[in-house]
């Protein structure tokens, strides 16, 4: 099969049985291409659809994105995780706003340049929003092509990455560029799945190696595995006054769950003064259901200790902004998955 065999068959195939109606399709520029494409690394469609609308609604602009204070942009994004691709989000914006007086660059290099855009990413908002050819290679994109070439071992290796790339470019028409783009990222997601791929329907069925090698379930290899370190944490709900006003912290900038709202963490339940310089009444102290949380390179088991403090808070932790939450009345601030876990638990008990 010939690349512009390819790319026609997958675009007639798009024509019939591609996605066409989902949100950001409605209206294709740059900005709302870019919103929808971060928000898709590493998250279904599905799960994203309602996210984006909340998130247009309120940020129709990359000016009124710019213009937004962090934490309602992480707030927006509370349950979509990665959130540093938020807070890239709204460094980017800064950038589009005030150096490209609110409009995109149109070149992949350029775009490259704007915190939290690869190549990939960049070429799907180039490609889709003006119809420039640029060719793309996000995760379905790269299983399509190593089932369709049998490509052997991890396609994140540096000579798979490089190879892969090269067959992405010769594939990439030069007309309905945006079209096949959609239409790529439309096959691995609904055809050519990870796991059971439909291979009777796939428009490059009768050319695809690993079909003809009966290797479909074995390519494109998994990343090596890693046995994943666990650590562990204590989550302080403290209150003071009302059980209904709980004290919450914003975290560092960097790191996990940079610039969103937790509970003050401890290593040691007996070294909390130290850790933190609050002094919990002891006899207050609840120690609620552990609960685990996975990141990609390792678990956090949690445990969630609820419990009164004496210490006034204004004269401890010094240099971290505070905030008494209200249960009762939440602030939009952005909030780590399992700090809004455990609110919403408090609310409903």
């Amino acid at each position: 099969m010939t690349p512009e065999q390819f790319s026609s068959a997958v675009l007639e195939w798009f024509d019939q049985h591609g996605r066409h109606d989902l949100p950001w399709q409605e209206n294709k520029t740059a900005y709302n291409t870019w919103i929808s494409e971060i928000m898709l690394q590493q998250t279904q469609v599905a799960t994203v659809i309602p996210y984006y609308q909340r998130f247009m609604e309120r940020f129709p602009t990359v000016e009124s994105l710019a213009e937004a204070e962090q934490d309602e942009v992480l707030h927006l994004w509370t349950g979509l995780g990665y959130y540093a691709r938020a807070r890239n989000l709204h460094k980017a914006a800064k950038i589009v706003s005030q150096e490209y007086s609110g409009i995109f660059p149109e070149s992949v290099l350029k775009l490259e340049e704007l915190p939290g855009i690869g190549r990939s990413t960049a070429g799907a908002v180039l490609s889709i929003s003006t119809g420039k050819w640029a060719p793309i290679l996000d995760g379905n994109v790269k299983r399509v092509l190593a089932r369709f070439y049998a490509i052997e071992g991890w396609p994140g290796t540096t000579a798979n990455q490089k190879q892969l790339w090269s067959y992405a470019e010769a594939n990439t028409p030069h007309q309905r560029v945006g079209e096949y783009t959609q239409a790529m990222m439309d096959l691995g997601a609904t055809l050519c799945t990870r796991s059971k791929p439909s291979c009777l329907l796939c428009p490059l069925q009768q050319s695809c190696k690993a079909f003809e090698l009966g290797k479909t379930d074995q390519l494109p290899a998994p990343k090596p595995k890693k046995e994943k370190p666990v650590k562990q944490t204590y989550m302080l709900i403290l209150h003071q006054h009302s059980e209904k006003e709980v004290l919450l912290y914003q975290r560092p900038a960097t790191g996990i769950w940079g610039g969103l709202w937790g509970f003050p963490e401890v290593s040691d339940l007996r070294d909390t003064l130290n850790e933190t310089g609050l002094e919990l009444e002891e006899s207050s102290l609840q120690i609620l259901e552990p609960m685990r949380h996975t990141f990609s390179h390792f678990h956090l088991d949690i445990t969630p200790v609820k419990a009164r403090v004496n210490t006034p808070t204004d004269s401890v932790m010094e240099g971290k902004a505070l905030l008494w939450y209200n249960i009762e009345q939440p602030e939009n601030v952005g909030l780590a998955a399992p700090v809004k876990k455990l609110l919403q638990q408090l609310a409903d008990s």
